[in-house]
């Protein structure tokens, strides 16, 4: 293997990652294999760029199904159906013998090879083209130093680096303030129930502000806010002050403090209008806020969808699932506050957008939609139910 094939290597590595929007996912010690995706290209998602010195073709043979299985994998840590990677093998000479076709695994992972080699570069980069939708220019030379490639690996390297800096940037543009205060105030609300008659105690929750809907619909409509910071037993009181520790951090974090507070308080309120519309019973809890702060996730991978699959995408959807069957299947759970809570702070993320990103059209299209939704819900709930 020479200092040219070498070369070769981190350069198409930079193509990929400068200018075709791929990301580094492995590398292996030697660096002579890097994984690269980009969830936007169907026709390769995954690109495995390979340094070898593979003579024959039953050791590549056995190389691609390799990839094949660990492919598989990679799918379903991906949490996607369908997933296509790019063998691209960087070698001196086609192997010896007659290397096979693409290889599928299960009908959703396919794996594609193509080999660079000195003899056919320039078709070699035409089919790479028909993959990524762009061919990399490329004037090598016939010999390269052992700096020239180093200089190189280093940039990929560095690229690489400030991508996952930019990650962590993402979710980092706060420190988190308003959760602990939140919780202080459920908290601070629940003594005061204990020591007023009782936190289980019906009378007690009205006169503190639970969702009452005779006393909605009588005027009280500061009923559709005070239930947020009220607590119904113990139990109720330490599953969502933790489920908030963990959640409102989260959430505070990516969309700052003010956004925060938006996001909370409004898919508190939108809890609670599900409840009062949908169902008569006496009602507190932050369930609904908290249920927002999913929400506001969501909306995360609606803005950020391959930030969101790379990152948390895989744990909130299946929390998100579980606390929405959870609510379904046992009985007592106020369910529409969750559903409302959840669709509140979707919604409510999407007017606000994420700190130093602003996309004026789709808020004004969340205002309008949030708008028609709340004054239809509390038209129904004053007017219909």
């Amino acid at each position: 293997m020479t200092g040219r094939e070498h070369f070769l290597f981190w350069r198409l590595a930079y193509f990929f990652m400068n200018e075709c929007n791929y990301r580094l996912l492995r590398i292996n010690k030697n660096h002579t294999e890097i994984w690269f995706e980009n969830r936007q290209n169907h026709s390769a998602r995954i690109i495995r760029i390979v340094l070898s010195n593979m003579a024959w073709a039953n050791r590549f043979n056995r190389d691609q199904q390799q990839t094949a299985e660990q492919g598989e994998r990679l799918r379903k840590h991906l949490f996607t159906r369908k997933l296509t990677i790019l063998n691209l093998y960087i070698t001196e000479h086609l192997p010896i013998g007659e290397p096979t076709q693409d290889q599928v695994i299960n009908g959703r992972t396919t794996v594609s090879s193509l080999f660079m080699t000195r003899e056919d570069l320039e078709d070699s980069t035409s089919q790479l083209a028909g993959y990524i939708g762009k061919k990399p220019v490329l004037s090598l030379k016939d010999e390269y130093q052992e700096a020239d490639v180093l200089l190189l690996a280093q940039a990929v390297l560095n690229k690489a680096s400030q991508q996952e800096k930019a990650d962590q940037k993402f979710f980092s543009a706060s420190t988190p303030l308003f959760t602990y205060i939140f919780i202080a105030i459920q908290v601070i609300m629940f003594i005061l129930l204990e020591l007023y008659g009782g936190s289980t105690n019906p009378e007690t929750l009205i006169y503190f502000g639970a969702k009452f809907p005779p006393l909605i619909i009588q005027g009280e409509w500061w009923r559709l806010i005070t239930p947020i910071f009220l607590h119904i037993g113990i139990l109720h009181l330490i599953i969502n002050t933790l489920a908030l520790y963990y959640l409102g951090t989260a959430v505070e974090r990516i969309f700052g403090r003010s956004r925060f507070i938006w996001i909370y308080l409004f898919s508190g309120f939108m809890g609670t209008l599900f409840s009062f519309v949908m169902n008569q019973n006496l009602a507190a809890g932050a369930s609904g806020a908290i249920f927002g702060c999913f929400g506001a996730l969501l909306y995360v991978g609606f803005a950020f969808p391959q930030l969101f699959f790379r990152t948390i995408g895989r744990n909130v959807l299946f929390f998100v699932g579980l606390n929405l069957i959870f609510g379904l299947i046992v009985p007592g759970i106020d369910y529409q506050g969750h559903i409302g809570g959840l669709v509140g702070g979707f919604f409510a993320s999407g007017i606000v957008h994420l700190p130093n990103n602003k996309k004026v059209k789709n808020q004004i299209t969340f205002v309008i939609i949030l708008g028609l939704l709340t004054a239809f819900m509390l038209y129904y709930g004053y007017h219909v139910y």
